[in-house]
């Protein structure tokens, strides 16, 4: 990011550039930052945008060959094209030979490293990975935002905000947007406003319902299952998830089991800081054997389906009023 702000402060750029990664937020906002500093959006004459898989690369070099018309630059952006995942004949041996008047920026969501186009950019331009963000500086940034909307907001407060959103800055932003509003009048957010206006992802629902679960509370875990099939949530995506919620709770609690403090569990997982307090929290009201007895359950449950022995639907039914009693127990 460094390198872009720079280019931009110089108005010197690379002939092509490669912004990719999983935090799309930060890599579209420097994509825009940057195509906007190479042309202005008025100029549509030299700037040409392509977008998806049916990109083709003659296109892009064609664009690129043909003089600038009244301008310095000719900008080309290329957005999820897939040239970087899969075999792409043309532009790995033309990234050698682009001319001074074209500046190509691509946007990507996934790349493979080992791929013929990502090593020929990042010999002849500049690459740059968007990686998720640190707990520490999602933080920062939403509190930021809020304070910007005349709101504060309690550290404490701002991590049980991105427990309901998840990590994509771009929903961050979204819900932010919604309590600024919401709040509006007030000069601070609480945790009562945030549980009015921010969606539950999916996985907060499935650790929800692991939650009643492991209280025993078999009603509020069919109703919560109830809820999820009512927004049309396929039935063995939530066992996928419910399998993958008991192995992360597995992990930890072998991880706990062996002395790991909180910031050795998030370090040897890779899970964030804020879910790993929630499953440790959660994982104190297993053993181990329990953990491991639901995961193969939900195995044996899975193989159930496929093999037609038992519906999809009813099989989450079971296993959450097999779990839910076995904690009764």
């Amino acid at each position: 990011m460094k390198r872009i702000n720079d280019d931009i402060k110089q108005n010197k750029f690379a002939r092509v550039y490669l912004l990719y990664g999983p935090e799309s937020y930060l890599r579209l906002f420097y994509t825009d930052k940057l195509c906007k500093a190479v042309l202005p959006e008025s100029d549509t004459m030299n700037r040409a945008s392509f977008e998806g898989d049916k990109t083709k690369e003659s296109d892009i070099i064609d664009f690129a060959e043909t003089i600038p018309f009244f301008a310095e630059h000719r900008l080309i952006r290329v957005k999820d094209s897939g040239f970087f995942k899969g075999s792409c004949e043309l532009l790995p041996d033309y990234m050698k030979n682009i001319p001074e008047h074209a500046v190509i920026v691509f946007s990507e969501g996934e790349v493979d490293k080992r791929n013929r186009l990502f090593k020929a950019v990042r010999s002849a331009g500049y690459v740059s990975e968007f990686s998720a963000q640190k707990e520490d500086t999602l933080l920062r940034w939403g509190a930021g935002l809020l304070k910007q909307g005349g709101l504060k907001i309690s550290r404490s407060d701002m991590s049980y905000l991105l427990s309901r959103t998840g990590t994509d800055m771009s929903h961050i932003m979204l819900e932010i947007d919604k309590l600024v509003n919401y709040c509006s009048g007030q000069t601070a957010v609480t945790r009562q406003d945030i549980d009015a206006i921010t969606g539950t992802q999916l996985e907060n629902r499935i650790f929800e319902m692991i939650d009643a679960m492991t209280d025993g509370n078999q009603a509020k875990a069919l109703s919560l299952y109830g809820d999820l099939l009512s927004l049309k949530e396929p039935p063995m995506r939530i066992l996928y998830l419910i399998a993958r919620q008991y192995n992360q709770l597995l992990t930890v609690r072998e991880l706990m089991d062996e002395g790991n403090s909180q910031g050795a569990v998030a370090e040897k997982t890779g899970m964030r800081d804020f879910v790993v307090r929630r499953n440790m929290n959660r994982a104190r009201s297993f053993t181990a054997p329990e953990l491991r007895k639901n995961v193969a359950k939900c195995i044996e449950m899975e193989e159930a389906v496929k093999t037609g022995r038992i519906g999809d639907r009813l099989s989450v039914e079971l296993l959450l009023v097999q779990f839910s009693k076995r904690r009764q127990g």
